[in-house]
């Protein structure tokens, strides 16, 4: 469904077959989310073998719901990590939208609204956020790193005094589904076909696009391969759910986050500006490129999707309390995109990053706890995960560089 999915055949490369390609690739540095992947599958044939109840329909659907809040964040993380920016104050951020479906949802608070809406407005409330925070960044200058660290402290504060009581129990059915809705085995599958069919829409049409702009398919039977494989994760998927709870709405909420920002980020010119922007904002500029709308409405972006992450947590718990925002989600969010090889130099990157990198921490936590072990180890494990990734995009932005990349 992506641009690496599809590549157009360069003359220089007519002749070249898949397995040269490969090690071309390899020396320059275009590694894609293979060693992710690679090290995603390493990972779990060690938690299989190390733990018995690891490999499980139960434990299977415990991390989907564990890793669903934080892979929210990492999708808007990945947007300003393009642009070679940060934004710390997500986690925060997330425990705001918390703190007002909470709020707007309170059974005799006099402003009881119904879930749906409650959950619209505090999106947007994030989005908000974003812009204010983006505004600094992209107006006057302030570094993002600087702006977001003030709102890091900025909305903690706010969170503390909105919640005098230490907490606040969410009643609305709608808003705690949300995190603890499960589909009936028939609707799992109808969830997996349509999945499946809009991938598979997607590819061919970036297929059929480019034949009609002259350029060929480099690798049809890879791109076949990646529609039958997609489609086969997508059933095997509702298979292993249905043998326990069904499919949680919090999977579907995933793959339709993954889809809709992939689509933005690839197939928009939006897309194609914070790429442009992230590459070399000052070229983007002479090319016509609003950089500063760009900058504002990726800090939208990032502050929205934490929004949506901090409804998923808050209704996971039924409540959000004084805490909310804090412990490692900052860190896990920020990590899930670089691990999953978002780098963080701008420019390269996608947003499968995001999804691949929250599944290799919430697999680690998850498999670390399933063998008792404390959470101290499951810090330094995910820490030298995340030194191991940012010194492989170090030395793979080092290549693309000497391949002219």
């Amino acid at each position: 469904m992506t641009d690496g999915d599809v590549q157009a055949a360069a003359p220089a490369f007519a002749g070249e077959t898949f397995s040269q390609r490969v090690r071309d690739n390899i020396r320059a540095g275009n590694l894609g989310s293979w060693p992710v992947v690679i090290g995603l599958a390493v990972i779990v044939l060690f938690f299989s073998l190390k733990a018995n109840n690891f490999f499980t329909p139960s434990n299977f659907i415990n991390i989907i719901t564990q890793m669903a809040g934080v892979t929210m964040l990492a999708y808007g993380v990945v947007f300003v990590l393009l642009l070679g920016e940060i934004d710390l104050s997500i986690s925060y951020v997330s425990g705001i939208a918390g703190v007002v479906v909470a709020q707007l949802t309170l059974a005799g608070s006099g402003h009881q609204i119904p879930g749906l809406v409650a959950i619209a407005l505090a999106i947007a409330a994030c989005a908000a956020i974003g812009a204010f925070q983006g505004s600094f960044v992209a107006f006057i200058g302030v570094p993002a790193f600087v702006v977001t660290l003030a709102g890091f402290q900025i909305w903690q504060g706010v969170i503390q005094k909105s919640i005098p009581q230490g907490v606040l129990v969410i009643q609305d059915d709608t808003v705690n589904n949300v995190a603890n809705y499960f589909f009936s085995d028939g609707v799992g599958w109808i969830i997996a076909g349509v999945v499946s069919a809009v991938y598979v829409a997607g590819v061919l049409s970036g297929v059929l696009a480019r034949r009609r702009h002259g350029v060929a398919v480099r690798d049809p039977f890879l791109v076949a391969a990646k529609l039958v494989g997609v489609t086969a994760v997508a059933f095997a998927t509702v298979a292993i759910c249905n043998r326990d709870r069904g499919v949680p709405f919090v999977l579907l909420l995933i793959v339709a986050m993954l889809l809709l920002w992939t689509y933005v980020a690839k197939r928009t010119t939006f897309g194609r500006h914070v790429y442009a922007v992230g590459g070399n904002a000052e070229a983007a500029r002479r090319a016509g490129i609003n950089v500063v709308r760009v900058r504002i409405l990726v800090f939208m972006i990032s502050s929205g999707m934490a929004g949506l992450g901090g409804i998923v947590l808050a209704a996971r718990l039924n409540s959000v309390d004084l805490n909310a925002g804090g412990g490692t989600l900052l860190i896990d969010a920020i990590a899930a995109a670089v691990i999953g090889g978002t780098s963080l130099f701008g420019g390269r990157g996608e947003v499968r990053d995001a999804l691949f990198g929250s599944l290799v921490i919430a697999t680690i936590a998850n498999g670390l706890n399933t063998l008792n072990l404390t959470q101290g180890v499951i810090f330094v494990v995910t820490g030298a995960i995340l030194l191991f990734a940012v010194t492989l995009d170090t030395v793979l932005r080092r290549r693309q560089t000497k391949a002219g990349r």
